[in-house]
C-alpha cells in the first residue's frame, strides 16, 4: 500500500515535535519533510509533491496563507493555529481541518482521520484553497509587501519601492526602479489593499505610487498624463482626474 506523503511546515520547534510524535504511531505516514517557513514549505512542496501538509498559519517572513497564494497545485491541508480567528476562518471554508494549538492527540487524529478520508476519496482540494484565499483577500488589511514567484524563485516586493502597476490581461506588472515583475492579481484587489495615502487608481489599467510622481501633463483638450521620476509617463483617464487632483491637493 502507497504510503501517504506528508510535509510538516511549521516555525515552532516544540509544534513539530508534537505532529512528528503524533505522526509517529501512524503505519501508512510517510514524513517527506519538516520546514521552518513558507519559503522553505514551497520548495519541499515542489520537490515531494506531498498528499497531505501541515500548515501553520502565522509564520514570520511568509505566512500560511501568503505561501498558499504561491502555490500551482495544491495537496490536502491541516492548519496548525494559536489564533482562532484563522482556524475560524479555515473552518468556514472547509478546509480539510484545523488544529488549534495546544492540539491533543484525540483532536490530531480526528484531523488526520478526515484527511485520510479525502485522500483515498481523491476529492480535490484546489477549490477549497482558493475559495479561503480568496475570502482572506476580501477581509484583509492594507499590504505592506507583495509576494512573486516565478518558477523556483520567489520575490518579496516592499510596496514603498513599487512605481507603477500596469495591467496586463490577467496579470498585473509590478514595476520597482530596478525590475518588472507579474503576478496574476487584479487591479481592483491591489486598488483596494495597497496603502491609499500614495497609491492612486488613475487608469483603469494603471496605479500610481505618488511618490515617485513628478508632474501632470495636458495634451489635448481634456487629456492628462502623469509623468513619474523615472521617466515614464502614464495617461490619467478623464473619470479619474479629478480624483487625482483632490488626492494631491491641486
Amino acid at each position: 500500500m502507497k504510503k501517504i506523503k506528508v510535509v510538516i511546515i511549521e516555525d515552532e520547534a516544540p509544534a513539530r515535535d508534537l505532529l512528528r510524535a503524533y505522526l509517529s504511531n501512524e503505519t501508512d505516514i510517510e514524513i517527506a519533510e519538516e520546514c521552518e517557513n513558507g519559503f522553505d514549505g514551497i520548495k519541499a512542496i515542489s520537490k515531494h509533491k506531498p498528499d497531505l501538509i501541515f500548515l501553520d498559519v502565522q509564520m514570520p517572513k511568509l505566512t500560511g496563507f501568503e505561501m498558499l497564494e504561491l502555490l500551482d497545485n495544491y495537496p490536502q491541508i491541516i492548519f496548525t493555529t494559536a489564533y482562532d480567528q484563522y482556524a475560524i476562518k479555515a473552518f468556514e471554508l472547509n478546509a480539510t481541518d484545523y488544529l488549534m494549538k495546544p492540539f491533543s492527540k484525540e483532536r490530531f487524529l480526528k484531523a488526520l482521520s478526515k484527511a485520510k478520508s479525502q485522500i483515498q476519496e481523491k476529492k480535490p482540494e484546489g477549490e477549497n484553497v482558493k475559495q479561503l484565499v480568496s475570502k482572506l483577500k476580501e477581509q484583509s488589511e492594507t499590504i505592506d509587501r507583495i509576494f512573486v514567484k516565478t518558477g523556483s524563485r520567489i520575490d518579496v516586493i516592499p510596496v514603498d519601492e513599487i512605481i507603477r502597476i500596469d495591467a496586463q490581461d490577467d496579470y498585473a506588472e509590478i514595476v520597482t526602479k530596478n525590475k518588472s515583475y507579474l503576478k496574476k492579481e487584479t487591479m481592483n484587489f491591489l486598488e483596494k489593499n495597497l496603502p491609499k495615502s500614495n497609491f492612486i487608481r488613475v487608469h483603469r489599467s494603471s496605479i500610481i505610487n505618488s511618490d515617485y510622481m513628478d508632474k501632470i501633463e495636458k495634451y489635448g483638450k481634456e487629456s492628462y498624463l502623469v509623468v513619474l521620476k523615472d521617466g515614464s509617463r502614464v495617461n490619467v483617464s478623464k473619470s479619474r482626474i479629478k480624483e487625482l487632483k483632490t488626492t494631491l491637493g491641486i
